[in-house]
């Protein structure tokens, strides 16, 4: 009998699914989010690992399974949050989240940096957007300088979990596709999109396909 653990980091709960060749076993631990302003939203990172850990022992009590006999873990989860490490893999503030608003003028800022909305879509395949990754990671830089400095990673909030479980930093061609730093058509972080931002390369994760083990 193979078993297969899923894990999905949502907004409101993180849940873990457990399958077999008969069926499958649901655990969820539901978490809020934080509105420190009008059309802001945020998640300690915590929220998300901690929702990671009770969700799978919970799991596991319920059928009976010991963590060894599964043979595989897949995760998903909301996308396009900002969560920033720094150099000794400690959160440096909430991570700001999908549904995030506060960005209008930092998408501007990055349409001009980056030669206008063609040279956007050139670039990333996609349009510059107030929940995506890029003008979360501007904002920081315009607002919060001190934490700024300190970014050594940026992780989805998928990808946190993972981190935490593997020690890992990488991330999968979904989720890196709504950063508006990813060239689409190369699967690959662009090149360009990083240097009209100034943001460094190395702050992001490598990128695989998402069944890359």
């Amino acid at each position: 009998m193979t078993l297969l653990l899923g894990i999905d980091t949502s907004t409101t709960a993180t849940k873990a699914l457990l399958i077999d060749e008969a069926g499958a076993a649901v655990a969820a631990t539901e978490y809020p989010f934080d509105t420190p302003q009008p059309g802001w939203t945020e998640q300690d990172p915590a929220l998300f690992w901690n929702g990671a850990v009770q969700s799978i022992r919970a799991v596991l009590e319920k059928t009976g399974v010991a963590g060894r006999d599964i043979a595989a873990v897949g995760l998903t989860g909301q996308m396009h949050g900002m969560t920033l490490l720094d150099a000794q893999g400690e959160v440096i503030r909430p991570c700001i989240l999908w549904n995030d608003q506060r960005t209008a003028a930092q998408c501007e800022t990055i349409i001009r940096a980056a030669g206008g909305p063609e040279r956007v879509i050139q670039f990333t395949g996609n349009p510059v957007l107030t929940g995506f990754t890029a003008p979360k990671i501007v904002w920081t830089r315009e607002h919060e300088p001190d934490n700024y400095r300190r970014i050594a990673k940026i992780l989805l909030p998928k990808d946190y979990v993972r981190y935490k479980l593997t020690g890992d930093f990488l991330s999968e061609v979904s989720d890196a596709s709504g950063a508006s730093l990813f060239d689409v058509s190369r699967r690959t972080w662009s090149d360009d999109m990083l240097a009209a931002l100034k943001i460094p390369r190395g702050w992001l994760p490598e990128v695989t396909e998402s069944p890359v083990v």
